[in-house]
């Protein structure tokens, strides 16, 4: 059961706007960080079930984010939200252990459908 959700962007305006999808479908605990490096912080503080994690941003970026979240967690469920859709990126992010990709902005369709895939694997993963 997904229940606790982190959301690593640096806009506010992307962060709201993916929060606000989120919430649409139901509730849950939002954590939000402002970059990579408050991002991998946060997700140490509160391991959270999900995160979303946005790939251009200053301090430390999205692919070297997931890569210390998938150190300290290897099993985590990193969502990469990202206006980068090249196949290099793509390719780039999948073989550091993402979840999937979702193409900014997301359509709260496309963020309720990604919760549900990853509440089964978390199900899966828990037993």
């Amino acid at each position: 059961m997904v229940k606790v959700i982190l959301i690593v962007d640096d806009s506010p305006i992307a962060r709201k706007m993916l929060k606000n999808s989120i919430i649409k479908y139901k509730e849950f605990d939002i954590i939000e960080a402002v970059n990579g490096q408050d991002g991998v912080d946060k997700y140490t503080a509160n391991k959270p079930d999900l995160t979303f994690m946005d790939l251009t941003m200053p301090v430390m970026n999205g692919y070297e984010a997931l890569q210390k979240i998938k150190e300290i967690d290897k099993d985590s469920l990193v969502i990469v939200l990202t206006a980068d859709i090249q196949p290099k990126s793509l390719a780039s992010v999948m073989a550091l252990g993402a979840f999937t990709v979702i193409k900014k902005p997301a359509k709260p369709e496309s963020i309720q459908t990604i919760i549900e895939k990853a509440e089964l694997k978390l199900k899966a993963m828990r037993g």
